[in-house]
C-alpha cells in the first residue's frame, strides 16, 4: 500500500491538523519511508525497545504510535537518538504519531474505547481543554466495586483506587493518560467519580477532600486502545496485517 495514501487517511479521519496538542507531540507522520507498506504495527511509545521489535518484522511497516518521538523537545542525534533513527531507517520504517487526536475520536479514540470496555455507550464529551474536549462523561447506575472490577478487566491488570466518593456511582468522567492533576476541575464539573490513567501524588489526597472517587488504570494501559482501534481500522479499509507491540511501562 501506498504509504502517501495511509497518511492521508489517517490525518483526516483523526484530525490531525484541527486539534490542538502539546508542542511535544509533533502529531502525523514523524518518520517517512521508502514509499511503501506491507504491515502495520501498533505502539502506545516510539521508543527504541518497540521500535527494534517492529524492526524485526517483516516490512516495509508503518508504526503507528500515540507517543511520537519528541516528546523532549529538539535533542542531538546521537547514541538512543541515533540509534533508533538508524534502526527505524535500515528497516525502511515509517512512524506516525497521534496523541490528543487519537483520545478524543469519538470511535477509535482511547476513551471511545475504554468506554466501550467498561459496557457504557451513552456518553457525551466534556471538560474543557483550549477549545477541546479532552474527555467523556456518563450517567450510570454501578457501584464503585463494580466500576473497578470492569475496569481491572479492560486494562488486563491493577486498579489504584481512592474512595473519595460515594459507593454508588451516578455521574462517571473518563479522561485516559495522566489527567490526575486535573481533579480539582474534574471535581468542578459534578462528576461523583473520575477514571483516568495516573496522577501525581497530591491528586489522591486532593480528590478525598473533593468527595470524588478516583481511579487510576495506568497511563499506559489505557492508553493501549486507540492505537489499537486506529490500526485495525487502517489496516481492515486496505487488507493489510497488523499487530500490536505491547511494550508496558507499569506507569
Amino acid at each position: 500500500m501506498d504509504l502517501s495514501s495511509l497518511i492521508e487517511q489517517l490525518d483526516t479521519e483523526l484530525k490531525i491538523r484541527d486539534i490542538p496538542d502539546y508542542a511535544g507531540a509533533v502529531n502525523g507522520l514523524q518518520l517517512q519511508n521508502g514509499g511503501s507498506v506491507r504491515r502495520i504495527i501498533a505502539a502506545v511509545d516510539a521508543c527504541l525497545p518497540v521500535v527494534k521489535m517492529a524492526a524485526a518484522l517483516s516490512g516495509p511497516v508503518l508504526l503507528l504510535v500515540h507517543h511520537g518521538m519528541f516528546w523532549s523537545g529538539a535533542q542531538c542525534i546521537t547514541g538512543s537518538v541515533f540509534e533508533k533513527l538508524r534502526t527505524a531507517m535500515t528497516a525502511d520504517m515509517a512512524i506516525y504519531s497521534a496523541h490528543l487526536p487519537l483520545d478524543v475520536h469519538p470511535r477509535l479514540g482511547n476513551n471511545a474505547q475504554l468506554a466501550k470496555k467498561l459496557g457504557i455507550t451513552r456518553t457525551k464529551p466534556f471538560f474543557d481543554w483550549k477549545g477541546l474536549k479532552l474527555g467523556l462523561r456518563a450517567d450510570v447506575n454501578l457501584t464503585r466495586a463494580a466500576l473497578v472490577k470492569r475496569l481491572s478487566a479492560a486494562v488486563d491488570g491493577p486498579v489504584h483506587v481512592c474512595e473519595g466518593g460515594p459507593q454508588k456511582v451516578r455521574r462517571l468522567g473518563i479522561i485516559t493518560g495522566g489527567a490526575g492533576s486535573e481533579i480539582a476541575a474534574i471535581a468542578a464539573t459534578g462528576v461523583d467519580t473520575f477514571i483516568t490513567g495516573e496522577g501525581p501524588h497530591w491528586s489522591y489526597p486532593a480528590a478525598e477532600e473533593l468527595g470524588v472517587n478516583l481511579l487510576y488504570g495506568g497511563h499506559y494501559a489505557t492508553e493501549t486502545f486507540g492505537v489499537k482501534a486506529a490500526a485495525a481500522w487502517l489496516a481492515a479499509k486496505h487488507r493489510l496485517p497488523w499487530e500490536f507491540i505491547d511494550h508496558p511501562t507499569g506507569l
